[in-house]
Formats: C-alpha cells, sequence, structure tokens
C-alpha cells in the first residue's frame, strides 16, 4: 500500500503542473510505472491537447507489458475533444490502473473504469481518495 501511496503522490504531483494551462479540463496526473520504477510521466494539457494518461503515453513508445498506470481521476471514457483515455490505455495493452477516484462527470462517472475491467485490465480505486479530492474537487463537474 505505502508504493500505491507513492506513486500516486507523484501522480499528484504531476497534475498540478497542469494549472492553470488545462482549464476547463481538471488538472489530471498520471505515471506509468514498470519494476517499481517511474518510466512516464503526463499531465492534461490545454483543451485539446493530450490528457494526462495519453501524455504520459506519449513518452512511452514501448510496450506497456508489465506496466501500471497511476491516475489521479479516472480515465475518461467517451471521445471529447481528444480520443478515449480508456481506450487509448487498454488499446496500448497496459496491465493495471490505480485509480484515486472517480469521475463524477455524468458523461464519465465509472464508465472508463468499466471499459478498463470489461477489457481485462485490473483496476484498484480510491488510491489516496482524500488528498486527491482534496486538490480536484474545485475543478470538477459535478452537474
Amino acid at each position: 500500500m505505502d508504493e500505491q501511496r507513492h506513486f500516486m503522490s507523484l501522480a499528484l504531483e504531476a497534475s498540478a503542473q497542469a494549472l492553470p494551462d488545462c482549464a476547463p479540463n481538471p488538472p489530471v496526473g498520471c505515471v506509468l510505472v514498470k519494476n517499481n520504477v517511474v518510466v512516464s510521466t503526463g499531465y492534461t494539457r490545454q483543451p485539446g491537447g493530450h490528457h494526462a494518461e495519453a501524455d504520459a503515453l506519449s513518452r512511452w513508445p514501448d510496450s506497456l507489458k508489465g506496466v501500471s498506470a497511476y491516475v489521479t481521476l479516472e480515465p475518461c471514457s467517451f471521445h471529447g475533444r481528444t480520443p478515449a483515455c480508456a481506450e487509448a490505455l487498454i488499446s496500448r495493452g497496459i496491465d493495471h490502473v490505480y485509480v484515486g477516484i472517480t469521475d463524477p462527470d455524468p458523461r464519465n462517472n465509472g464508465k472508463g473504469i468499466a471499459m478498463l475491467r470489461e477489457a481485462g485490465v485490473e483496476v484498484t480505486e480510491g488510491i489516496m481518495a482524500d488528498a486527491v479530492l482534496k486538490f480536484l474537487s474545485q475543478y470538477l463537474n459535478k452537474s
């Protein structure tokens, strides 16, 4: 559990780097970890740019076999200005995704996690949820 908290804290640090450019999107962070080593870090870019997961994936061209993603907010399941992050993780063959909090946006709200699980990706929810929620709550679409 300490290991999970450590990597999620790094994802939370990355999410702060998204501000202020990511607005109105929430500042999300993602770290990719292989053999207990961070191999890539990403965060939400300006609207129309990469989300945190896609940003991290763009910096890791190798296989995702044996790689876990730590993401502060549930990967999106829908296409907006960018493709769905859950689909990107699935198509690249991610093994495990650790999620800080579920996205309260009604367009997502558990659908990204469901997509990952349906594709056979292991998902662990609630890693550092209190700290992640404290940071992200003011940026989340709850309507």
